[in-house]
This record gives C-alpha cells, sequence and structure tokens, in this order.
C-alpha cells in the first residue's frame, strides 16, 4: 500500500490537489477525467471489437481444424482397419487353400507338410508354424520351433471354436520362446472324408510394421488391444505387449467410434476404436489435438498478448497527453490569475499614487504657509532689541524651518514617486549614508537593546545614486530586520565591491527569518508577513526603487536563524526617465 502512495506521489500531476479558490471555475480533475476517458473509449473501442472479432475468427478456425483432425482420425482408422483386415485375410485364405488344395494324407506326411510351410512363407512371410489336427483333436503333423508333435487339443477353448465357427483368429501371447505371436486356425470339411483343422502360428512383426507405416505424427499412437483391452500390439505411448491401456474403462466394442477423454495428466485427447472383423481384436488410435493445434494456440495467445501490451501502450500515451494537456491549462490559468493579481496591485498602487499626489499637495500648502509665517517670525525678531528670549525663540524657529524643509523633502519624493520622476544622481558616500539613515532608527535599536554593527571598508569608492531613494531603500530594509528582531537581536551592515563595477550592500540579522513559501512573494504589493501590522508596500517599493536604479535585491533566509538582504547596485545608475519595472 505504502509503494502504490509513494508510486501515486511520483506520477500524480500537478494540479491533482489544487484548490486555489481563484481557480474555483474551472475543475481540473473532471477535466483530465472527461478528456482521459473519452481518449480511452475512442482509442480501445475500436481496437476491442478487432480483437473480440479476431478471437471468434480464431475460435471458428480453432473449431474448423478439431474437425479436419477428427475427419483425419477417421481416415487413417479406416486405412489401417482395411490393412490389418487384409493381412489378416490373406493367411486365413492361404490356410484355406492349402486345406483345399491337399488332401489329409498329403498334409499328414511330414515332408508334405514341410514344402507348404515353406511356400507360405515365402509367398506372405509371418508364419511361425503348420500343424495338421485330426478330427479326435489331436495334432498328427507340426513343422515349427516346438515339439507339438501329438499334442491333444480336443478339450482347449480354441479347437471347441474352430470346430463351431470354422475358423479362428486367436489373441496375442508370448508362447514358450516368449515372443509375442498370434494363432489361426481353420476347420476343413469335405463331404466322405473327415474334418480336420489347420492350424499356424503368425509372427506380429509383420503386423507392427504396417501399424508404424501409419503417419501419425509424434502427437499420435496406433496399435491393437484385445477385448479385454490388453495391449496386442507395442504403443509408443502406453507400453509394450500385453500391457494394460488404461484410457478404457469398460470392453473396447462398446468404445466403437471416436471420442474425447482426458489422460492422467488431464490432457485432452482424441481415442477412436474400430473392431477388426472376424478377430477379438480392435485398432485404437490415439491423437493429441492441442499439439496439432499448438500453432493456433500460439497466434491466439499472441494476439491476446499484443493486444494487452497495445492497452498499457494506449492508456500510458492518454494519461501522459491528458496530464500534458490539462497541466497546460492549469499552468495558462495559473499565469492568468498571476497576472490578474498584478493588474490589480498596479491599479491599487496607481489609486495610492494618485491619493499620495493630492495628500502632498494639499500638505504643501500649510506647509508653505507655515514656513513664510516662520520667516515673518524671525524678521520681526530681528528688529527688535528688547525680547529677554530672543535667542531661544530664534533656535526654535530654526527648528521649525528645517522640519518645514524635511516635510517638504518627503512630500516631493512622494510626488517624484507618484510621477515617476527621473533619477537625480549624486555622488554618495556609502558609509556616511547609512550612519544618516541609522541616525532615524538609532534610538529604536537603542532603547531594544539591539546591536548594529558596520562592516565598511575604508577603500570603498563613492557611487553615484538619487541619494533620497537610496535612503529610503535602507530605511525600509533596516526597519523590516528591526521589526524581525527580538530585544538583544543584532543586525550586521556591510559592503563590499562587486565584479563589473558594482557595489554589495548586506543588512543581516538573526532574527525570526521568512518561511520558504513566502520567499517568493515578499515583493508583491501587499503581501506583508507582519499581518495586521503590515501594509506589504514596503520591500514593494524598495523592490522597484533599486530596479529602476539598475540593480537587483537578493534574499536569503532561514526559519529562526535570520535573513540577509543584499542590494547590488551599479556605481553609475542608467540616465533614463522610464518608470521603473513592476515588482513581481
Amino acid at each position: 500500500m505504502r509503494a502504490n502512495l509513494q508510486l501515486w506521489s511520483k506520477i500524480k500531476p500537478a494540479f491533482w490537489d489544487r484548490r486555489d479558490s481563484d481557480l474555483e471555475l474551472l475543475n481540473y480533475r473532471r477535466l483530465w477525467r472527461t478528456t482521459f476517458w473519452l481518449a480511452v473509449a475512442v482509442t480501445l473501442t475500436p481496437l476491442m471489437f478487432l480483437a473480440l472479432i479476431n478471437l471468434y475468427q480464431f475460435q471458428q478456425q480453432y473449431q474448423m481444424q478439431h474437425g479436419e483432425i477428427t475427419s483425419h482420425l477417421q481416415r487413417l482408422m479406416a486405412i489401417s482397419r482395411v490393412q490389418i483386415s487384409d493381412f489378416l485375410d490373406e493367411r486365413r485364405a492361404a490356410l484355406t487353400y492349402v486345406s483345399l488344395a491337399n488332401t489329409f494324407q498329403e498334409l499328414a506326411e511330414h515332408r508334405h507338410l514341410a514344402r507348404v510351410f515353406s511356400r507360405l512363407r515365402q509367398s506372405f512371410g509371418g508364419f511361425v508354424d503348420l500343424g495338421l489336427i485330426d478330427a479326435a483333436g489331436i495334432q498328427r503333423t507340426y513343422v515349427g520351433p516346438y515339439n507339438l508333435q501329438g499334442r491333444d487339443y480336443r478339450d482347449q477353448d480354441w479347437y471347441k471354436e474352430v470346430q463351431i465357427r470354422g475358423i479362428y483368429v486367436s489373441d496375442v501371447f508370448l508362447g514358450h520362446r516368449n515372443f509375442p505371436h498370434f494363432v489361426i486356425a481353420v476347420r476343413h470339411e469335405r463331404a466322405g472324408e473327415e474334418p480336420y483343422v489347420i492350424r499356424t502360428t503368425i509372427d506380429t512383426g509383420r503386423l507392427n510394421e504396417l501399424l508404424r507405416a501409419t503417419d501419425l505424427q509424434p502427437s499420435g499412437d496406433i496399435f491393437l488391444v484385445n477385448q479385454q483391452g490388453v495391449l496386442q500390439t507395442p504403443s509408443r505411448l502406453y507400453g509394450g505387449v500385453l500391457a494394460g491401456f488404461s484410457l478404457l474403462s469398460g470392453p473396447p466394442a462398446e468404445w466403437h467410434g471416436i471420442r474425447e477423454v482426458a489422460d492422467n495428466q488431464d490432457r485432452r485427447l482424441l481415442l477412436g476404436l474400430a473392431r477388426i472383423q472376424g478377430t477379438p481384436l480392435t485398432l485404437v488410435v490415439v491423437k493429441q489435438p492441442q499439439a496439432l493445434l499448438h500453432k493456433w494456440d500460439l497466434l491466439r495467445i499472441n494476439v491476446i498478448v499484443m493486444v494487452g501490451l497495445s492497452v498499457v501502450a494506449i492508456l500510458v500515451v492518454i494519461w501522459w497527453v491528458s496530464s500534458t494537456l490539462v497541466n497546460r491549462i492549469y499552468d495558462a490559468d495559473l499565469r492568468r490569475a498571476s497576472m490578474l493579481h498584478e493588474a490589480e496591485y498596479t491599479n491599487k498602487l496607481a489609486s495610492i499614487g494618485r491619493l499620495a499626489a493630492g495628500v502632498a499637495h494639499e500638505i504643501n500648502n500649510p506647509v508653505a504657509i507655515i514656513n513664510e509665517k516662520v520667516g515673518l517670525m524671525r524678521d520681526l525678531l530681528g528688529v527688535s532689541q528688547d525680547f529677554a528670549h530672543k535667542e531661544k525663540f530664534l533656535q526654535q524657529a530654526a527648528v521649525i524651518q528645517d522640519s518645514v524643509r524635511r516635510v517638504s523633502e518627503i512630500t516631493h519624493r512622494l510626488l517624484g514617486f507618484a510621477r515617476h520622476l527621473p533619477l537625480r544622481n549624486e555622488e554618495i558616500y556609502l558609509e556616511a549614508l547609512i550612519r544618516e539613515v541609522l541616525g532615524f532608527l538609532g534610538k529604536e535599536a537603542e532603547y531594544r537593546n539591539i546591536d548594529i554593527n558596520l562592516m565598511i571598508p575604508k577603500e570603498i569608492a563613492p557611487i553615484q545614486a538619487d541619494k533620497g531613494q537610496l535612503q529610503q531603500v535602507l530605511l525600509n530594509i533596516i526597519n523590516n530586520a528591526l521589526a524581525a528582531l527580538e530585544s538583544g537581536g543584532e543586525i550586521n551592515i556591510s559592503v563590499a565591491e562587486q565584479p563589473g563595477d558594482k557595489v554589495a550592500i548586506s543588512i543581516a540579522d538573526n532574527g525570526e527569518g521568512i518561511p520558504k513559501d513566502h520567499l517568493q512573494r515578499i515583493f508583491e504589493p501587499f503581501f506583508s508577513t507582519k499581518g495586521e501590522k503590515g501594509t506589504g508596500l514596503g520591500l514593494s517599493i524598495t523592490y522597484g526603487i533599486v530596479r529602476k536604479m539598475g540593480g537587483r535585491i537578493e534574499v536569503e533566509s532561514e526559519p529562526g536563524e535570520g535573513t540577509t538582504f543584499t542590494v547590488i547596485l551599479p556605481r553609475r545608475q542608467p540616465t533614463s526617465n522610464q518608470p521603473a519595472p513592476a515588482a513581481v
């Protein structure tokens, strides 16, 4: 479960968990799901339709091929059955001819019977011995490898059967020499003569050759069984002669025809049985259709695998395309929202600029009157000789005039900021300027026991800049540093040369620091980390002034360790009258 969550966190689109209130007009998850599932439906529906058609066609071809295998098996059974029947009929006919072409007395002569046996072996082959049995069941003459002369067969079942049916074909047995063979016996009956029986033993080797000549490929087998299901010829799959055939659950006669069975390994087999008429033998043909249909199965599996891989590839591509498209829409909406915010901030700043210009204009009028009245008061004191506190009064008047001058400078700066007045460059010594700025804030630092350390090399040359605006930049940054410090904190101000004829002014405090998610927004208008105490305009105005002066501001901060603002300025300021770029 944890691995799945980790994988999802890696592949999850950027918009998935977004909950911006200004982007609620568009549900990105719903858009992504709609895009994804529509693309899946459009691409996979025809693919699955074609795959189902192919599988249906494969199934039809599979069944057709299965039917062809069954038909082929029936033809093989018919051909093999005829061959086996012909083989046995030839030898029965040969024995019948021997009985008709020779008299009992001729066959009773051993030399004559040996000549007949030799001709049978030369003409047909497979004959092992030949014997003559009289009407009493006694073997009168015998030619062969065994000592059967005088053997009494009167009480044996095969002799009784041949007396009734006129012909007898036995099961395969091993005999005295332990090799498989079977017996064919023919009864001869002629008017005026006593009946007798000619008996011969046939070697199964010729029978095996006939069966082996049948082409069943490696997946098939052909052999003979008797009525008890015992193998009469060797089987490639089920054992040698006289072994039991396990696929039969009853007498072979009940299994006539072709049927589908399962072996002990649960493989599906086609089993065909055909009775050899006039004998106790049944022809058995076994085929494994799955082996013959392996190519069809392999082709079907290949189609399924290819369809599966195609589906996975299509889903991956659709996922990527859908996520990319919705991500682009999401990014475009973010940029749109950012531009709307920026336009809103610009409007606010423009409104504040207009308000500040109006306020500055209104303040200038009473300030000018105050300045004139103070001048008049000094002139009057100049002609009065009897005023006791004249010197003290003149000092207070000078203080008032100085304050009026400062108010005029401030209103002039406000008007300059509102009207985007061009920079007024002058030569500035940074140490003197910084100490002048610290003069405004020294009382607060002293009251809060905050140490302010200056590290300014003596060899730092003066720069060309607007003194009032540079004062405003340093005042805003140092004031923010004081706000971030507790009592007993420390501020370090340093100046250093920079490559490219630039100067860097660093202001570092050991205060509370700025969270990382706020660092990208601290120069935005109206964004403040001071809560209700801040207006969010100080750093925004500072950023705009520094950009107008051709410099830049860098910020490094770690929560709980402090913040460092570095203002990098060129030694010579740009002379363009263009307004400062908007804060970002």
